[in-house]
């Protein structure tokens, strides 16, 4: 009697299922797809209703050969490839070089890696959805005929080896808008004072507001010092008084649990993992971890999903688990989230959580790495506090009237932490005004007036975060590519990462704007978004894959005739340094690479020199009088060293700045944040620091 057969994709898995089902069964990987298009062509019969042409995949030979030779021998066979649109699309593929009949029960799916669901999902095979392999195949053409169509042309007009995308090709353009709107951006100045009042030796801080006008409260704009002035001269030698005292509560509710994007931009602000490196470290949790004594285990659910779902089961197991270990005070009897999109095919799964809530991250750390640990953590605690109770704040606000003139001070104090016990969300609670016995009516004595003057400030450039951000709310892409659409945009060199911030290359900007031109669909953030719809519906089954590409193709290959016969061969200048190359003696040349701008020589590949392109700071280096220069680890990390390296070693990862200590006279540095700058000494003996606060945003 033969053993069942169980294909997964990854190796890893197959290793940690093996383990669940025991001697009936043999577990085999497929490691990933085995058929796909064909590399060297289009691989698209566009004239005969855009038939895919599969290949089986170079180098998948005798994997293919294993997984027949096993499938022969078989009793039954069972495709538990991922659950998702690629992992149904693989199991498509195995069923037709197997042989097998898609149309009987042989899939299975589970969306933990854990004995008793692999257990139950054994007992309940399907067919192959057919509509899910369909929204698969459409996003494969669609995307195939996007870059293999418009990727010969931007060869021909500007360089080889350039690329364009569906996706990719909008993440480039929000980028490169992006930087537009920061190179335009006209600063606007604006004004604010505050007021600071001696109550009981004790000082209450307020914000001017405005004014009353007929009764009514006037919020002011402050644009000009003029303004100022004359608000201040119509205070001066005035008596202020406390017209108003509202104590209340206020609740906050906790976050949801992790969707593959969520969970992207949580790491990338909280832990500095690139998204490429949280899929990877999400992976190896997913896939299993060796627990020594409760063996190999998945420790999270699937990491793709656009869902905030939990199971009643996990809901309830949660719940027991916080009232052990917490407090009934703690326990919100069980929440449930709302997704954005109500019938996405992704709320199949999941939200991203702990398989059991009972493997508590420092409990298991010795088995961890250190990345997993960290992500491992993160995931635990954003899941168990999404069950928590919410926390509860003390409030109060205050109004304070001088003449016609209106100040206020509100602040708010944590009355009950919630699920903040277990999910540390960075807030600073303003405590001190809450200490205060204040009344309707009372006297405040003025200690000082304090005008400051601000200029609103551009946004900020996207980061990793912030770029999923957008793309997620835009409704473009899916959770499985923003990691490799990142990656692409990184490689193609269209943009570069310098300090944690996307900035377009001269080729991307290039590139943007012919695609811009030329393509309008391709860039347009309305149409990709729109694309996506329809994909889903394809997945829902309530349209035909094929249509969708028809329709796209209409306009599409239109495009594609015009910039042919229009766009013109497109010179790239480099820009000329005086740096000479050693080795040749040639003008080197700036260059981007995955990290930045770099020097190389112009005469490659005759000379293959190159060499850092070193952005000097206005800063004396303070162990030999050099200068200060930007430089880049090994990893791409940007720190700040000597010129004179290597005779001089001076190095510092936080930015040094041409001020001096106050203290000391030495090199003071600064770490900046999302709200505030941190200016320290460099000399940690000296001790000197302070903290400020960043200027306001323009968004």
């Amino acid at each position: 009697m033969g053993k069942n057969l169980v294909i997964v994709e990854s190796p890893a898995k197959a290793k940690t299922i093996e383990k669940f089902l025991g001697k009936k069964y043999t577990v085999k990987a497929s490691v990933g797809h085995v058929r796909d298009l064909p590399k060297s062509s289009l691989g698209i019969d566009i004239e005969n209703n855009f038939d895919p042409k599969y290949i089986t995949i170079r180098g998948k030979g005798p994997v293919i050969k294993e997984l027949k030779d096993v499938a022969k021998k078989a009793d039954k066979i069972y495709l538990a490839t991922d659950p998702d649109r690629e992992g149904e699309a693989i199991s498509w593929h195995l069923s037709h070089l197997l042989g097998l009949d898609e149309d009987e029960p042989i899939r299975i799916e589970f969306n933990e890696i854990t004995k008793e669901a692999v257990s139950e999902a054994i007992k309940k095979p399907r067919p192959v959805n057919k509509d899910l392999v369909d929204a698969q195949q459409a996003r494969r053409v669609l995307d195939r005929l996007v870059g293999y169509k418009i990727s010969p042309l931007l060869w021909k007009k500007l360089r080889k080896g350039l690329s364009a995308g569906r996706v990719q090709s909008v993440a480039v353009k929000l980028i490169c808008d992006r930087e537009k709107e920061i190179e335009n951006f006209i600063p606007e100045e604006y004004w604010s004072i505050k007021g600071i009042f001696d109550k009981d030796n004790e000082m209450l801080e307020a914000d001017f507001y405005g004014k009353i006008i007929e009764n009514k409260e006037v919020k002011m704009e402050l644009k000009s010092k003029e303004e100022v002035d004359k608000i201040l001269e119509g205070l001066k030698d005035e008596k202020y008084y406390i017209d108003e005292v509202k104590k209340g509560t206020k609740k906050r509710n906790p976050y949801p649990p992790y969707t593959t994007s969520t969970l992207q931009q949580d790491a990338s602000k909280r832990l500095g993992f690139s998204t490429k490196k949280t899929m990877m470290v999400a992976q190896q949790l997913y896939e299993g971890i060796d627990l020594k004594k409760d063996g190999t285990i998945g420790l999270i659910t699937y990491i793709r999903t656009d869902s905030t779902r939990i199971s009643d089961g996990a809901i309830k197991d949660t719940d027991e688990f916080i009232v052990e270990n917490y407090g009934k005070q703690y326990s919100n009897g069980g929440r449930k989230f709302k997704n954005k999109k109500n019938g996405d095919i992704q709320d199949a799964h999941e939200a991203i959580r702990p398989t059991s809530v009972r493997r508590v991250p420092d409990n298991i750390r010795e088995y961890l790495s250190s990345d997993q640990y960290k992500l491992y953590k993160l995931i635990w605690e954003r899941y168990v506090s999404s069950q928590m109770s919410s926390a509860i704040y003390d409030t109060m606000s205050i109004k304070i009237l001088c003449r016609e003139y209106i100040f206020k001070s509100t602040s708010s104090k944590i009355k009950f932490e919630g699920f903040m016990k277990v999910y540390n969300i960075n807030e600073k609670d303003n405590n001190k005004v809450m200490t205060f016995l204040l009344h309707k009516g009372e006297e405040l004595k003025l200690y000082k007036l304090e005008p400051a003057q601000h200029f609103t400030q551009p946004p900020a450039s996207y980061s990793e975060a912030t770029l999923i951000k957008t793309l997620e709310e835009l409704g473009i892409g899916r959770p499985s590519t923003y990691a490799p659409t990142i990656s692409t945009i990184l490689s193609r060199e269209y943009v570069v990462l310098e300090n944690k911030y996307f900035k377009p290359t001269e080729l991307g900007i290039l590139v943007n704007e012919l695609l811009e031109e030329y393509f309008k669909n391709i860039v347009n953030e309305e149409f990709t978004a729109e694309m996506e719809e329809k994909l889903d519906n394809v997945a829902d089954g309530k349209y035909p894959w094929k249509k969708v590409v028809e329709d796209f193709y209409k306009d599409f290959s239109k495009d594609l005739i015009v910039a042919e016969e229009e766009i013109d061969k497109i010179e790239i200048e480099e820009e000329v340094t005086d740096v000479i190359c050693e080795k040749c003696g040639r003008n080197m040349v700036v260059k981007y690479g995955r990290y930045g701008k770099f020097l190389a020589c112009p005469g490659y590949p005759e000379c293959k020199n190159t060499k850092p392109l070193l952005q000097e700071l206005d800063v004396e280096c303070p162990l030999c009088g050099g200068k200060i220069v930007e430089r880049r680890s090994k990893k791409g990390r940007l720190f700040y060293g000597c010129s004179n390296y290597p005779k001089c070693n001076f190095v510092s990862w936080d930015r040094p700045i041409k001020e001096k200590c106050p203290n000391c006279g030495g090199l003071l540095v600064q770490k900046r944040n999302k709200n505030s700058t941190t200016v320290k000494c460099i000399d940690k003996s000296c001790g000197f620091s302070k903290v400020e606060k960043n200027v306001k945003k323009n968004i």
